[in-house]
């Protein structure tokens, strides 16, 4: 197989093995695993891919997916066609689940048979349907996918009864058969509507109000599975370098590691990783607690990994990590365009041509209420605490 070049891109589209996005620092290859598994040996072989082919710098999402940045119109066919000999790597509709879906023992239902059936009848629809539309499946277990966006969202509430709600459409309550049947009628709508449409084009008003848990688990940390436990990791500032993330997974086989769980929350979940695996792990500078500061910020390449960078964001990010409260965020964005986190935050730091901006409760792409010096960036984040204590 060979990717695509990065002229075919689309605007609208998703980076995937096959047709990589082109970004400031190369091309961006974005990889979904099957249930997010992958083998120790298998995410080695990827590190050492990443680092033969693209820049080296390997990113887990906010959905749970693997990135390999800084490939080139060279590279990456012959990354792609490396992965592929060895793993199998997902298309078609995007269905996120828990990343312990179908071993969470606190789940209400297994989401897998549905999963299953949506992914396999809607094969046909595919080509027709928006490349960003998405399909979640919550067994309601340990790790609610709330704050993952979706256009068709199904949560579990009993062993056959599942909550549906599409795009901002009130949710409504059907028994699994049903759930599958109506996703699946839903995804035929919009593929009559066209590749661009979204579940928001199928509901007309939002929701009053809407039942659904707000509530997130951050992946971080020892959870219970039906046999066995896993232990959740995270990459700081949702991305590692491969050397060190090989490392790690080489320690993972020599203690007996069988499978590894790619995580919604920019994590890894490590099965039946011993301490001695947890404490390496944060040798190597991945977060192994839940109250590191360096969750409460988000960040992208920048400088030293983007060509549209003004700023080091993760170095900046790391220095300023500690001085961010508690159920406080941080967002330092390298450019306007806020690729960590296009969403708003309460603070963003943001690279410009002429310095650095402060964004307060905004987007990186936002009017800065105030610019300094790339040597003043402490000085900023004293001036929004000030604004915060107001």
């Amino acid at each position: 197989m060979s990717a695509a070049p990065a002229e075919n891109w689309k605007r609208g589209a998703c980076p995937t093995l096959a047709a990589p996005m082109a970004t400031g620092d190369g091309l961006l290859a974005r990889l979904r695993l099957p249930s997010g598994l992958i083998t120790p040996d298998n995410l080695a072989y990827l590190a050492d891919l990443a680092r033969r082919h693209g820049n080296g710098l390997i990113e887990i999402t906010a959905r749970g997916n693997l990135q390999v940045r800084g490939l080139t119109e060279q590279s990456s066919p012959v990354f792609a066609d490396a992965v592929e000999s060895h793993i199998a790597i997902e298309d078609g509709l995007v269905v996120d689940t828990s990343p312990l879906v179908g071993d969470d023992p606190s789940e209400r239902a297994d989401p897998l048979p549905l999963v299953k059936a949506i992914r396999e009848g809607s094969r046909p629809l595919w080509p027709l349907l928006a490349p960003k539309l998405s399909v979640v499946i919550d067994g309601n277990g340990q790790f609610p996918l709330s704050a993952l966006k979706a256009d068709i969202r199904l949560l579990a509430l009993g062993a056959d009864l599942w909550q549906i709600q599409i795009g901002n459409a009130a949710p409504r309550e059907f028994l699994a058969d049903e759930a599958i049947a109506t996703t699946l009628d839903t995804l035929q709508r919009l593929a009559a509507l066209g590749p661009q449409a979204r579940a928001t084009d199928l509901a007309s008003a939002p929701a009053a109000s809407s039942p659904r848990t707000t509530q997130q688990t951050r992946p971080i940390g020892r959870f219970q599975r039906r046999a066995g436990t896993s232990t959740g990791i995270a990459l700081p500032f949702a991305a590692s370098d491969a050397e060190s993330l090989g490392e790690l997974v080489r320690l993972s086989s020599r203690f007996g590691v069988k499978a590894i769980r790619l995580a919604p929350g920019h994590a890894l979940l490590i099965d039946d990783a011993p301490s001695e695996l947890v404490t390496a792990a944060k040798g190597l500078g991945f977060i192994t607690h839940a109250d590191d500061p360096r969750l409460r910020v988000s960040a992208c390449a920048g400088s030293d990994g983007c060509r549209s960078g003004r700023i080091a964001s993760r170095r900046v990010a790391a220095q300023l990590a500690a001085r961010v409260d508690p159920g406080a965020h941080l967002h330092v964005s390298g450019c306007p365009k806020g690729c960590a986190h296009p969403a708003p935050a309460p603070l963003t730091l943001v690279g410009l041509d002429d310095g650095v901006g402060l964004v307060i409760d905004g987007r990186a792409g936002d009017t800065p209420q105030t610019r300094v010096g790339p040597d003043g960036i402490e000085a900023v984040l004293e001036h929004a605490h000030r604004q915060e204590g107001r």
